[in-house]
């Protein structure tokens, strides 16, 4: 049974760092690419970050780039997503997603997510 769980979800100012944790299991950690989307209010689920297997790719969505990174610890079971210099309009509940594929490098979208966590929200007030 996969589950993951997203944590460091708060309440942060404008111009402001957070960063978030996601912890896998039931999966082969080290075969699947992982990511971040996010979705606010109204608003379609978005892509924010994936990272490969090893690492050593990493993708990101044209509003978080240059701000976001992504990394991750496959000893832990774990995806990382750093958050600086955070805006208003990244204010979102924040979900870790594991590709539906192994080993893949090209990324993966909404359709292509096996499983989902729960989410944790982030807001940035002005």
């Amino acid at each position: 049974q996969v589950q993951l769980v997203e944590s460091g979800g708060k309440l942060v100012q404008a111009g402001g760092s957070l960063g978030l944790t996601c912890t896998a299991s039931g999966i082969s950690f080290g075969r699947k690419q992982m990511a971040w989307f996010r979705q606010a209010p109204g608003k379609e689920r978005e892509f924010v970050a994936s990272i490969t297997k090893n690492g050593m790719v990493t993708r990101y969505g044209d509003v978080v780039k240059g701000r976001f990174a992504i990394s991750r610890d496959n000893a832990k079971n774990t995806v990382y997503l750093q958050m600086n210099n955070l805006k208003p309009e990244d204010t979102a509940t924040y979900y870790c997603a594991v590709d539906k594929f192994n080993d893949r490098v090209g990324g993966f979208d909404v359709r292509d997510a096996a499983s989902w966590g729960r989410g944790t929200q982030v807001i940035v007030s002005s």
